[in-house]
C-alpha cells in the first residue's frame, strides 16, 4: 500500500511523492518562546515527529527545519514584566522547550533557525516584494497588498470578499485592505529594532517562516506543517508572499495540519488561559504516557483533554509494559523448543500484524489504528500463553515485535518495565514466600504477599512460577 497523506491544499488524500525521490524536505512552524510549553504545542511536535519517523522507516531521508520566533510582541512584554532582556527570555523558554520535548522522545530537527539571525534576508525579501509591486509603505510600516496576489485564499478556501478581519488579522485603518499584513513594523519606544530602508523597525511574523524555510529547503519543498490554527492567516500569508516573490507555485506540495487539543469544547491555548504546561503534567504522568495519549487519536481530529483520559492512556501504556514484563518472565522459565516440537506460532501469523500496522501508518499516519494493531497483537500473544502454546523463540520474537512497533511510534518501553534494585528485592521476597509455601508456612507467605501489596506490587501465581507487576 503506498503512503497517502491528507493535503490541506487540495482537501484530499494523495499518494505521497516528494519532489526529490531521495530526500523529503519538511518545515514545521516552531515556538515563540515567551512561556512554558503546553500540551497543545506537544501535540503539534509529536505529530510531525511521527510523520518524520514513518517517512524514515519508509526509506526516505528527511531534512527537517523548525524555526524559533525569538522576537515578538509577547516576548517583549514578558521581558518587561521579568525585567530581563528579550534574548534572556527567548533563551530560557527555548531551553525549557527542548527539555520537555526530549522527554517526549521527539527527534531533533536538523536546524532550528532563529528569526533574529535572519533579519538581513528578511529585509531583502521585503525590498523584493516592494520592487515587484506586492508591498507598500506607510510611515515606516510595510504591508503586503493581498489584492495583488490572485491566489490568495487557496489554502483556507475562502474567497477574499468573504474573509473577515478578526482574530490574528492586523486591524489598521490606514491599510488598503483589512487583510493586508505587515512585512515590516516601524520601531516603537523601548523596543528592539534593526536598521532598514524604511527606518528602524523589526520584521512581521509571517515573513520569518517564508525566509527561513526557503533558505534551508529551497524555493519549493515537500511538507509544511503546523497546527490547524496556523492555516489562516499565517500559512495563507506565507504562500502569498513566497509565491509572489519567487513566481513558483506551488511553493509547498503538501500542507499538513494537526487538530487542536480541546477542553470543554474550547481549543487549548495561552490566549484563552486554559492551557496545561508539560512541566506540570509531567509531575503526575510519565512523559511516555503523555506521548501515548497524544497518539491515541488521529492527528487531524480534535483531542479531548482531561485527567481521566490521561489516566486511561496510563493504564493502556502500563498494559504494554506489563506484557513485556510477562514475556521476560516466561522467557526466563520456558525451555527452548526441540526440533520435533511444534512451535507456538508461525511467522505468517505475526506477519499479519506487521502488514496491518504498516497499512495504518500508510493511511495518513493513523497512529490510533496502529496502536489498535499493537493491542490486537498483545491479545494474540496472551491467548497463546493461556493455552500454553509457547516456546522461548516465539516469546522472544513476540517481545521484539511489540517493542519494534512501539519504537516506530516513538513510545519507549525499554527501561519502563520492572527492573533494577527494586526488582532484585522483590524477587528475594518472592523466593522467601515460595519457600514458606513449600514448608506449609502459609501465614508467612500471606504476610509477604500483604507486604508487597502495601508497596504497590501484585503477585500472580502461574504454572511457570510467581510473577509480579506494579499496581496501576
Amino acid at each position: 500500500m503506498p503512503l497517502k497523506v491528507y493535503n490541506n491544499l487540495t482537501r484530499k488524500k494523495e499518494e505521497f511523492a516528494p519532489i526529490d525521490p531521495s530526500l523529503v524536505k519538511m518545515y514545521v512552524c516552531g515556538i515563540t518562546p515567551y512561556d512554558e510549553t503546553h500540551l497543545g504545542h506537544a501535540r503539534a511536535y509529536v505529530t510531525f515527529d511521527i510523520i518524520k519517523r514513518h517517512l524514515e522507516y519508509s526509506g526516505y531521508k528527511v531534512k527537517h527545519i523548525q524555526n524559533i520566533t525569538d522576537i515578538d510582541d509577547k516576548i517583549i512584554k514578558k521581558a518587561k514584566i521579568n525585567d530581563q532582556s528579550i534574548s534572556e527570555v527567548a533563551e530560557h523558554y527555548s531551553n525549557s522547550f527542548f527539555e520537555v520535548m526530549d522527554k517526549l522522545n521527539i527527534k531533533r530537527a536538523d536546524v532550528y533557525p532563529k528569526a533574529t539571525e535572519h533579519i538581513k534576508e528578511m529585509i531583502g525579501w521585503i525590498k523584493g516584494l516592494q520592487d515587484k509591486g506586492f508591498a507598500y509603505e506607510l510611515n515606516g510600516d510595510v504591508y503586503f497588498e493581498v489584492q495583488k496576489f490572485k491566489g490568495y485564499g487557496k489554502l483556507s478556501k475562502h474567497k477574499m470578499e468573504d474573509q473577515q478581519a478578526g482574530a490574528r488579522v492586523e486591524l489598521d485603518a490606514r491599510k488598503k485592505d483589512p487583510l493586508d499584513f505587515a512585512l515590516w513594523k516601524a520601531a516603537k519606544p523601548d523596543e528592539p529594532y534593526w536598521l532598514s530602508p524604511w527606518g528602524n523597525g523589526r520584521p512581521g511574523w509571517h515573513i520569518e517562516c517564508s525566509v527561513m524555510s526557503t533558505k534551508y529547503l529551497g524555493e519549493q519543498f515537500d511538507i509544511h506543517g503546523g497546527g490547524l490554527d496556523l492555516q489562516f492567516p499565517h500559512h495563507e500569508n506565507e504562500i502569498a508572499q513566497t509565491e509572489a516573490l519567487t513566481g513558483k507555485a506551488p511553493w509547498v506540495k503538501y500542507w499538513l495540519h494537526n487538530g487542536f487539543v480541546v477542553i470543554n469544547q474550547q481549543k487549548m491555548s495561552k490566549s484563552l488561559g486554559n492551557f496545561f504546561t508539560l512541566i506540570d503534567i509531567y509531575k503526575k504522568f510519565d512523559p511516555m504516557v503523555v506521548r501515548f495519549f497524544l497518539l491515541s487519536t488521529h492527528y487531524r481530529s480534535p483531542l479531548n483533554f482531561s485527567d481521566a483520559q490521561l489516566k486511561e492512556a496510563e493504564e493502556a501504556y502500563q498494559k504494554l509494559t506489563s506484557t513485556i514484563d510477562n514475556l521476560d518472565f516466561l522467557i526466563s522459565k520456558v525451555k527452548t523448543a526441540e526440533n520435533d516440537v511444534e512451535v507456538a506460532e508461525t511467522d505468517d501469523e505475526l506477519a499479519v500484524y506487521k502488514r496491518k500496522f504498516g497499512e495504518m501508518m500508510d493511511d495518513d499516519f493513523n497512529t490510533a489504528g496502529a496502536i489498535g494493531v499493537i493491542f490486537e497483537l498483545v491479545k494474540f500473544i496472551n491467548d497463546h500463553v493461556k493455552e500454553e502454546k509457547i516456546d522461548k523463540e516465539s516469546l522472544m520474537h513476540d517481545k521484539q515485535m511489540i517493542i519494534g512497533f512501539c519504537d516506530l511510534l516513538g513510545i519507549n518501553l525499554v527501561g519502563k518495565t520492572s527492573s533494577g534494585d527494586q526488582s532484585f528485592n522483590i524477587e528475594k521476597l518472592i523466593e522467601e514466600r515460595n519457600q514458606a509455601r513449600g514448608g506449609k508456612n502459609f501465614k508467612r507467605a500471606d504476610e509477604i504477599r500483604k507486604q508487597l501489596e502495601d508497596n504497590g506490587i501484585i503477585l500472580e501465581d502461574t504454572a511457570y512460577g510467581t510473577k509480579w507487576r506494579k499496581n496501576a
